[in-house]
């Protein structure tokens, strides 16, 4: 067994303190991302790991890109048919947490999902690079396949049967919104008495906001 005991990191980068937070968690989490999206030891501010209930009621996690956010919430985007979307179309909820450890921060949020409208997941897939287009329909996402050469020659196909045409955006692949109904913004602090402020919807209308002890 390695023995990882001794790995210890003092936060002492920040503070958040009751006078300086938001009162709507999206505000809060703007002034943050935008932290992070300017920090230069941020590689990717946007990346944030999800988590979904499988059917055996084990979360599974994975990395995805925030690609909007607004007022509603978060917008993200993947192929319906894969295990986050089966898990999705399931319990309609997700967990989505930012982990920025430059800056010595993390966000969770609980949130419910709902499928965007066509003509948005229309919009971003032809924003995409013509590549990243042809990808999503080379992959059956989360499905089994026989080796890496069924990847690379569906890819090969669909370049000559597509060339000089528009990519169809598969109707098994867009967007989600995570409406979210609980936001935590954690901030590390010295002593392992970290900061942890969370924000709980109430009336699908007011946040509730409350300090946590670390």
């Amino acid at each position: 067994m390695e023995d990882l005991h001794q790995h210890r990191k003092s936060y002492e980068k920040a503070e958040l303190t009751e006078d300086q937070i938001r009162e709507n968690p999206i505000e809060q989490f703007r002034d943050w991302y935008l932290d992070a999206e300017e920090n230069p030891l941020v590689v990717e501010a946007n990346a944030m790991a999800i988590s979904t209930v499988e059917a055996d009621g084990c979360p599974r996690t994975r990395m995805v890109l925030l690609k909007a956010y607004n007022e509603n919430g978060f917008i993200f985007y993947t192929n319906y048919d894969s295990r986050k979307g089966q898990a999705i179309e399931t319990t309609h909820k997700a967990c989505l947490h930012f982990f920025w450890p430059s800056l010595e921060r993390q966000i969770i949020v609980k949130a419910n999902l709902e499928k965007i409208a066509p003509n948005l997941s229309d919009g971003y897939f032809h924003s995409r690079p013509r590549g990243s287009q042809i990808g999503a329909l080379v992959s059956p996402q989360s499905q089994e396949i026989p080796n890496r050469e069924f990847l690379e020659n569906r890819l090969h196909e669909l370049e000559k049967e597509l060339e000089g045409q528009e990519i169809p955006r598969p109707e098994n692949w867009g967007g989600y919104l995570a409406k979210p109904y609980e936001i935590e913004f954690w901030q590390g602090r010295p002593n392992r008495l970290h900061d942890r402020i969370i924000y709980n919807l109430e009336n699908e209308l007011d946040w509730n906001i409350k300090r946590l002890a670390p």
